[in-house]
């Protein structure tokens, strides 16, 4: 009953915290062991200081102001907000469901201009359900599909991809910071036919994308209507062409990474590698090239030719090469179970990686690979507010936070799933659960 109780015991310290914060602009939180994944490091007894939800200093020695709101943290680690770096949130409820899935790209009119921020739901239950273990970043990414019941077939570009905070008000950190594209067995299987094709048709597509920004009077006087792509699709792509949006690509297999990369250079484009199963068996070619990946660091079984080399330790090796990369997660667990990469960051560590490096990994990693470290991923003087109270070390299984801020705001450490606890733990009553008020 020890961690019921403690659960029970953060749900009423956030309550009372988030009802001060509205008519506070000073918060100090004292005596923590602060984890800045910034120039500061670690600092034992530490403060941090917050006024109108941005971080106005963090420190051993901050004089906290009289009138300050105070939370003493004696014992506790404070952190950055979590930020997983590719996933739906906010785009799907059941996956079964099709009606609550709008992430999907199909149709060749929308490919790489397909923004399914259009859908996002800050009210999502994976929202809340999320955010109440530590992550307040997400990527928001479109993905492929197999064809629907009309034929309408996914292509080798998904769409555009934000980043959000998982608040209930100004959600979006950054619109449309990168474009998806699918290779790989991914890209073969679900929108091109095979790995090689989908190569031509991306390289295809970046070559008339840049012949368009050339040409965009003869083709608005119709005399060039050649591409293989929409007039949206390529606009979506200038900024790729640019190097003002990353192009994320889905990729796995060793081979391919190295193909992707050979493509990103003739192009002088800049990628991330999404996926990155087999990236540990070209670690030198990635940070020769200084291309970033998004890793899944529990992928460790071969369950396609994809990932025969998959292994534990990959992050580690990454890191010891001096490949950039973030941790993320696969299939449920960038949704529903995103709030998992602490166990993922956990477990790169015992496989090798210094937990400093798991914990950025989960942190300021993503908000530098998608260039928002300016404002978030580290505690540091002007950045957002954006922080997490935990118990003991965020990535032991055993820890949970006892309060979460957005933007120097203290969330409701409230899910659907905390509710539904709530609500069928006590059996004693009078009327069977499902007769008494939520």
């Amino acid at each position: 009953m020890r961690r019921l109780d403690f659960i029970r015991s953060a749900l009423a310290v956030a309550a009372v915290t988030l009802a001060a914060t509205a008519h506070a602009e000073v918060l100090a939180v004292t005596h923590a062991r602060v984890h800045t994944v910034g120039p500061a490091g670690t600092i034992e007894n530490g403060t941090l200081l917050v006024e109108d939800g941005r971080i106005l200093a963090v420190g051993s020695g901050v004089e906290v102001p009289d009138g300050a709101r105070t939370i003493d943290a004696s014992g506790q680690v404070v952190t950055p907000g979590l930020f997983t770096p590719m996933g739906q949130i906010g785009l799907v409820e059941v996956n079964a469901v099709r009606g609550t899935v709008d992430y999907v790209q199909r149709g060749e009119q929308f490919s790489a201009s397909f923004d399914p921020m259009s859908a996002y739901n800050p009210r999502s239950t994976l929202v809340a359900t999320n955010r109440i273990e530590g992550i307040t970043h997400a990527l928001v990414a479109p993905a492929p599909s197999w064809p629907d019941e009309l034929g309408n077939r996914s292509t080798v570009f998904s769409g555009l991809a934000s980043v959000v905070n998982l608040g209930d008000e100004d959600v979006l950190v950054a619109r449309n910071v990168a474009v998806v594209a699918n290779l790989g067995e991914t890209g073969g299987g679900v929108a091109a036919g095979s790995r090689a094709r989908a190569f031509m048709v991306l390289s295809t597509a970046l070559d008339d994308a840049r012949d368009y920004a050339r040409n965009r009077a003869a083709y608005e006087r119709r005399e060039r209507r050649d591409y293989s792509l929409s007039r949206a699709d390529m606009e979506a792509l200038q900024g790729v062409l640019d190097g003002t949006r990353r192009l994320l690509v889905r990729v796995n297999r060793a081979s391919d990474i190295v193909r992707a990369v050979e493509l990103a250079e003739a192009q002088e484009l800049e990628i991330v590698v999404v996926g990155g199963v087999e990236a540990w068996m070209v670690a030198d070619r990635l940070a020769e090239a200084d291309v970033p990946v998004i890793l899944d660091a529990l992928g460790n079984l071969p369950r396609d030719f994809d990932h025969l080399n998959a292994r534990l330790d990959a992050a580690s090796l990454l890191a010891e090469a001096g490949v950039r990369f973030a941790i993320g997660g696969h299939g449920a667990a960038q949704n529903h179970n995103a709030r998992n990469i602490t166990q993922s960051a956990g477990i790169a560590v015992a496989n090798g990686l210094p937990w400093e490096k798991a914990l950025a990994a989960i942190t300021l990693a993503p908000a530098e690979i998608y260039g928002v470290a300016g404002e978030i991923g580290s505690l540091e003087p002007g950045k957002r507010a954006d922080f997490v109270i935990w118990d003991d070390d965020p990535l032991e299984l055993r820890s949970f936070p006892a309060a979460v801020y957005i933007g120097g705001k203290a969330v409701p450490m409230q899910s659907r799933q905390t509710l539904l606890r709530d609500r069928y733990l006590e059996l004693d009553g009078a009327r069977p659960p499902a007769f008494h008020d939520p």
